[in-house]
């Protein structure tokens, strides 16, 4: 079983929940890659495709509490190159890189050193960014460290997917209602004369009186 497809499954069981699972997901993720680098810092963007903006969604040390929804044009430093490129960077002396936007890191109070910027692919989609701030200079990154941070890659491109189709779900019942919306899915099984149709129609009901999204 491959590192997406184990993902997925794991993340089966919270199918079911809201935003605020989703963004313990993330949480978890970048609180355990900053412990196994020993980073200073790591962070997971979203791309907002519509703003053209990366958004901090999940951070785990510096700036954890403060950065949250905190947002940037998506070209901007070496998070951006990350997402444009689709391919992971290492840059171990940021203050030699002309890519590193020191400005837009002044302005959230923490200037790192070093960065390990990691683009978040689902399937054939970028939703965002992995980026491991000023991690343990003793430990120089190699093959096995890549492969890695590609692990945490595919756990956070899971996790962002799963943030994203509770949003959708969320601005769908806002918009049109619970009851329109179990009449739409109605419509769509109407031709479908069988149990698991009517079963499927059955549990959609009582998921949205009683277990709101």
């Amino acid at each position: 079983m491959s590192d997406h497809d184990a993902g997925r499954a794991a993340a089966t069981g919270m199918l079911g929940g809201d935003e605020a699972t989703y963004r313990e997901l993330l949480q978890s993720i970048v609180d355990v890659a900053r412990s196994i680098f020993g980073a200073g810092a790591a962070s997971i963007f979203l791309l907002d495709e519509e703003r053209d903006e990366l958004v901090f969604e999940a951070v785990s040390g510096q700036g954890e509490g403060t950065l949250i929804g905190t947002r940037f044009p998506s070209s901007t430093g070496i998070a951006g190159f990350a997402l444009v490129t689709r391919q992971p960077l290492v840059v171990d002396d940021l203050s030699a890189d002309p890519r590193f936007a020191r400005d837009r890191a002044e302005q959230t109070g923490y200037v790192p050193s070093s960065i390990v910027a990691s683009p978040l692919l689902h399937e054939e989609t970028v939703l965002g960014v992995l980026s491991v701030l000023d991690r343990d200079a003793d430990r120089p990154f190699g093959l096995a460290e890549l492969e890695l941070l590609s692990r945490f890659s595919t756990q956070a491109a899971i996790g962002l997917d799963l943030l994203l189709r509770a949003r959708r779900a969320q601005q769908t019942l806002v918009g049109e209602g619970s009851g329109a919306l179990v009449a739409r899915v109605a419509a769509l099984l109407d031709r479908r004369d069988d149990d698991a149709g009517q079963k499927l129609l059955e549990a959609l009901e009582r998921l949205l009186q009683n277990e709101p999204l």
